[in-house]
C-alpha cells in the first residue's frame, strides 16, 4: 500500500471526485477517502436520478453567501460550458429543461462513472468505506490516520460536504477540521428544503396533499415564480425550496396563487365572460378543484351569486388577497429532507482563487462545506465543479 501521496481528498463526492481527477491528470499521485460504501451517493438521487448536473444561467448573484463576491472567481475560470465539453468527450448527452436546467439524458449513473473514469484517467486511487481517525500537520504536509492505516500527504482537499441528507452519510466532518486550524463556520441550517406548518393551516393544506400549481412565493425580499405543491405535512415544489433558502424563522412567506392564472384581469374576464355563474363556479378551471373548494370553504373566495350583481371592487379585493396569500411556516423538514446546507467555512479564512486555507498551507476546502449555496436547478453541482477545478489548478502550482 502506498502511503505517501501528493494530494489527499477527503470526500468522494461530486467536487472531490472531479478536484482528483482533474489533480491525477496533472501528473498527482492521488487518493480520495470516503467512508460511504459508495461513491457520489448525491450525484446519484439528483434530479430524481436524471441528474441535473448544471446551469446554463450560472451567475454570482444565485448563490447565497456571508462574502457574495466570494463565488466570482471560480465561476468565471470554469463555467458550464467547460463541464459540457467534459460530458462530451465521454459520450455523454444532455437536455435542457426549464430555467437554464440541463439534464444528463444518460442519468446520474453516467455521470458518476464519468467523475471515476476522470479518477481512473489519472491514476488515482479511491478508498471507500475509510474513516478518517485523525489529521495533523507533519513536516511539510499531513499525516492521517485512517481505518486503513496511516499516509502522508503533501496537500489535503476537504470535500465532505455539508449536514443534509444524514441517511446518505453527511456529517460535520469538514467543519471540525475547519475549526481545528482556526477557520470560523457561519452558522449553518437546511437550504433548498420542504416547510412544515402545524394546526389549522396543516389541517388545511394536508386536506389537499398533493395538489400543485405555479405560485409566485416571497419572503426576506426575494422572490421565486415556479410551481408549489401541498403535502401531508405543509408545503413542497421548486418555488417553496428557492425562497426557504431565504426564509427566516418566524417570518411570513406570500404566495400570489393567481400568478399562473392571469391575477386580476382574470377575474374581471371571468365576471364579462359568466355573468349568471357565483364567482367560485365561474374560477372552475383557474385554480386546481381541490384548491378552489378549500379557498371557499375558509371563506378566502366568497360564496356570491351571480357575477354580474358583483361590484368591480369586490373582485379586486378577492384578487388581491389571493395574490397576498400569507402563511406562517412553523419550521422546515430539515437536514433530512434538505437538499443542501446553507452557511459553513467561512470564506474570509480561504482564498477565492484557490480554495486554500489562509491559516494553513497545503489546505483546501471545496464544494457544499464551503459558505457558498446556489440556488435549486444545478448551480450546486455548477459550484463543485468550479471550486474543485480552482483547488486542483493550485494544488499542482
Amino acid at each position: 500500500m502506498n502511503s505517501n501521496y501528493d494530494i489527499v481528498v477527503i470526500g468522494a463526492g461530486a467536487a472531490g471526485l472531479f478536484c482528483a481527477g482533474l489533480a491525477g491528470q496533472m501528473g498527482q499521485r492521488v487518493l480520495v477517502i470516503d467512508h460511504a460504501k459508495k461513491p457520489a451517493e448525491k450525484v446519484r438521487i439528483s434530479g430524481g436520478g436524471r441528474c441535473n448536473f448544471t446551469n446554463i444561467h450560472t451567475s454570482p448573484d444565485r448563490f447565497i453567501s456571508a462574502n457574495p463576491h466570494f463565488a466570482k472567481s471560480a465561476l468565471a475560470r470554469y463555467t458550464p460550458n467547460d463541464f459540457c465539453e467534459l460530458m462530451a468527450r465521454h459520450h455523454l448527452t444532455w437536455n435542457e429543461k426549464t430555467l437554464g436546467q440541463l439534464f444528463c439524458d444518460q442519468k446520474s449513473g453516467a455521470v458518476i462513472r464519468l467523475l471515476l473514469d476522470e479518477l481512473e484517467t489519472g491514476q488515482g486511487e479511491l478508498w471507500l468505506e475509510t474513516k478518517v481517525e485523525k489529521f495533523d500537520p507533519s513536516g511539510d504536509g499531513f499525516s492521517i490516520k485512517t481505518s486503513r492505516g496511516t499516509i502522508e500527504a503533501g496537500k489535503v482537499v476537504i470535500a465532505t460536504g455539508g449536514l443534509s441528507i444524514p441517511k446518505m452519510g453527511a456529517t460535520g466532518f469538514a467543519y471540525h477540521v475547519a475549526r481545528q486550524f482556526g477557520h470560523e463556520v457561519v452558522p449553518r441550517r437546511a437550504g433548498l428544503v420542504p416547510f412544515t406548518f402545524e394546526g389549522e393551516a396543516l389541517e388545511h393544506f394536508a386536506s389537499i396533499a398533493g395538489t400543485a400549481l405555479p405560485v409566485r412565493a416571497s419572503t426576506g425580499g426575494r422572490t421565486f415564480e415556479e410551481a408549489m405543491l401541498f403535502t401531508h405535512r405543509g408545503l413542497s415544489g421548486p418555488a417553496i425550496l428557492q425562497i426557504s433558502s431565504y426564509w427566516a424563522e418566524g417570518a411570513p412567506v406570500t404566495l400570489d396563487l393567481l400568478s399562473g392564472a392571469g391575477g386580476e384581469e382574470a377575474l374581471m374576464a371571468l365576471k364579462r365572460a359568466h355573468p349568471k355563474k357565483t364567482l367560485g363556479g365561474a374560477m372552475d378551471g383557474l385554480l386546481p378543484g381541490r384548491l378552489l373548494r378549500l379557498l371557499t370553504e375558509t371563506g378566502h373566495i366568497p360564496q356570491t351569486g351571480p357575477l354580474a350583481e358583483v361590484s368591480d371592487r369586490d373582485i379586486s379585493t378577492v384578487a388581491a388577497g389571493l395574490a397576498a396569500f400569507e402563511v406562517i411556516p412553523s419550521g422546515t423538514e430539515g437536514y433530512r429532507m434538505a437538499e443542501v446546507t446553507l452557511g459553513g467555512v467561512d470564506t474570509d479564512g480561504l482564498s477565492s482563487k484557490t480554495m486554500e486555507s489562509k491559516h494553513q498551507p497545503g489546505l483546501y476546502f471545496i464544494g457544499e462545506c464551503v459558505d457558498v449555496t446556489g440556488w435549486l436547478g444545478g448551480y450546486n453541482f455548477q459550484w463543485a465543479w468550479a471550486s474543485a477545478h480552482a483547488a486542483a489548478m493550485a494544488v499542482v502550482g
